[in-house]
């Protein structure tokens, strides 16, 4: 019976939506002497973000990637991401919170997990494999 209503309840339950991860629009940056890393996030609209990253040395930009978050098929949000302009991977949202969200592609070759935590001006980005491995992660400050 408690299993039934666990059941029930999660059910009811409305899927999470882009709108919820509004906490990340903005602009990011991460500066360490001549390198730099930054991610724009656009506010939710029409059940979408849009985004992109970015990173070089100096003057000079070494890559970057385009981004969206958007409803899936099942209702879930999913982030897409395509890097240097490639095919876009997808990641659904497997958890989120008031200011976290992790998404997981488990076929991906890597990375297979994208997790953003976000703490008043400042917000970290991970990328891992599934089971937390092979972690690299940048620290963003709140730039606009």
């Amino acid at each position: 019976m408690k299993i039934l209503l666990a059941l029930a309840l999660a059910a009811a339950s409305p899927a999470p939506a882009a709108s919820d991860l509004g906490w990340m629009a903005g602009t990011w940056e991460m500066v360490s002497g001549e390198r730099w890393s930054e991610e724009h996030w656009s506010v939710p609209r029409g059940g979408a973000m849009i985004g992109y990253s970015r990173s070089g040395r100096g003057e000079e930009p070494s890559e970057f990637e385009h981004l969206r978050i958007e409803r899936g098929e099942d209702g879930v949000p999913v982030y897409l991401a395509a890097p240097g302009g490639r095919a876009v991977v997808s990641f659904r949202l497997v958890e989120s919170g008031g200011s976290n969200a992790t998404f997981a592609n488990p076929s991906h070759d890597f990375p297979q997990r994208i997790a953003y935590r976000r703490e008043g001006d400042t917000m970290v980005a991970t990328i891992s494999a599934a089971d937390g491995s092979r972690a690299s992660s940048w620290t963003y400050r709140r730039r606009d």
